[in-house]
């Protein structure tokens, strides 16, 4: 680091920073020069271009006097010239006519156009309602079908189960009747063998009766101890009757067997009724179950029906839903277009739209509610100029027109016109000849032109009228 800064300070490299800085000094004072002189230069030449500027006008001003002087001298050229700025004022007349035709045209399709949307848009909302009538309609029979459907479970269900309660029912009555045919057969054998004995009793005590009536003479005489072994005879067979020896104990067994045997039998009867009551509650299910499979299918048969109908008027409906925004649409398009084709003549006939904008809501943009309004103040505009274009001819015409200039709205200009005759005001058709004839459209009369514009004046005053009013009612509505 010390050898670099004693090179530094060495005596060669200060006197080359001395030369270099000389070197500097001479090349800023050259710098300063060369742009005081360019500063200098500059002046001259904006001071030059402002002397050719001086001289090009004057050059112009020589080229327009020469132009002029020309003209005065050339009579000819004049002549010609007024026959084409005629032939161009009639063209323009002509041109503005069909402007006009075209414009009415144009309000007439804007009129129509605005009663099909308004049209297309009741008819638009009917049909969305509908739509959405149709949709509740649809919720609604599916509701009801889910619900029938449901319902339908439900009562599957609930048929199921009862007939899996009859086939419990059934099979318990059949254990129960068999074991209650199994205890009747053993009575029935028990009763059996019961009446059995007392028949043999019966025919035993028959035969004593008999063996006593045929012995009734020998029994009358006998004492009364023979009477008593008759009694113990059968009192015996009783006993032999009897399991234990015990009278009352057999008849107290016989009485409860035949209680016990009409309280079987009554049950039996009872169960027998019952049975007859669960079949035909059992067949009325049955039928209640038919008839409601049937209303089932003809219920689902008529929703079915009445969704494919619903379903056919709703492919319909949008279908015409769509045609009718299609339609729609192409109408907003088209009064997009005219929209702005009435911009476009707004501004070029530089007319005043104080009046729309000083309503309330205005944006200044033209909408579907101050269409109208822009037409009818285009369309004043348009009056307006004609007025002035018929009133400059008649004046010109009758030779009543001033030394001071009348500016022509459409040509810009009608000073070359001021000293014609009434003959080159209204000049017939060119001819075949000429190099602009196949252009050019036949003109109007001078009176035919005067009436036309009058009468279309006041009617458009008119229709200006109806809608100014048209578009004050829109915007109240």
């Amino acid at each position: 680091m010390s050898l670099l800064l004693s090179k530094i300070r060495s005596l060669r490299n200060m006197i080359h920073d001395d030369r270099i800085c000389m070197e500097l000094k001479c090349l800023l004072q050259t710098k300063d020069q060369y742009d005081c002189l360019i500063r200098d230069r500059k002046a001259l030449v904006s001071e030059l271009d402002n002397e050719i500027l001086e001289l090009q006008k004057k050059v112009e001003r020589e080229n327009v006097i020469t132009t002029k002087v020309k003209q005065a001298n050339c009579s000819k050229w004049l002549q010609d010239r007024t026959q084409t700025l005629e032939l161009h004022l009639n063209n323009v007349t002509v041109r503005f006519d069909t402007i006009l035709t075209t414009n009415n045209k144009l309000q007439e399709e804007i009129e129509n156009l605005r009663i099909q949307k308004a049209t297309l848009d009741n008819f638009y909302s009917k049909l969305h309602k509908h739509l959405a009538q149709q949709k509740r309609r649809m919720d609604t029979a599916i509701e009801q079908a889910t619900q029938a459907r449901k319902q339908r479970v439900e009562f599957l269900a609930r048929i199921s189960a009862m007939n899996e309660r009859h086939r419990q029912n059934t099979a318990q009555y059949n254990i129960e009747m068999q074991e209650r045919e199994r205890i009747r057969d053993q009575e029935n054998k028990l009763k059996t063998f019961v009446l059995a004995k007392y028949t043999d009793r019966s025919e035993l005590e028959e035969q004593a009766k008999k063996k006593e009536a045929l012995k009734a003479a020998q029994r009358m005489k006998r004492s009364q101890g023979e009477s008593f072994e008759s009694r113990e005879v059968t009192y015996r067979r009783l006993l032999e009757l009897a399991e234990n020896g015990d009278i009352n104990q057999l008849v107290d067994g016989f009485i409860e067997k035949e209680g016990k045997n009409f309280a079987y039998f009554s049950y039996a009867t009872e169960l027998n009724s019952e049975m007859e009551k669960l079949q035909q509650r059992i067949k009325n299910l049955q039928n209640e179950i038919a008839l409601f499979m049937t209303d089932q299918e003809n219920t689902e048969s008529s929703s079915l029906h009445v969704l494919k109908e619903l379903e056919e008027e709703l492919s319909q409906n949008t279908e015409k839903a769509n045609d009718y925004e299609d339609r729609c649409k192409e109408s907003s398009k088209v009064l997009g277009q005219l929209k702005s084709a009435i911009e476009v003549l707004f501004k070029e006939n530089n007319c005043d739209a104080t009046k729309i904008r000083e309503q309330l809501g205005d944006k200044g943009q033209i909408t579907d509610l101050n269409l109208m309004q822009y037409l009818g103040l285009v369309e004043k505009k348009t009056n307006e100029l004609l007025l002035m274009e018929s009133i400059l001819l008649y004046t010109e015409a009758d030779g009543s027109l001033t030394a001071q200039s009348f500016d022509n709205p459409l040509l810009g200009g009608t000073s070359l016109l001021r000293g014609m005759e009434q003959s080159h005001l209204c000049p017939p058709p060119p001819a075949l000849g000429r190099p602009f004839c196949c252009a050019v459209e036949v003109p109007l009369d001078h009176a035919q032109l005067r009436e036309l514009l009058l009468s279309k004046y006041q009617k458009e005053q008119g229709s200006a009228a109806r809608a100014d009013k048209k578009g004050k009612n829109d915007i109240k509505a």
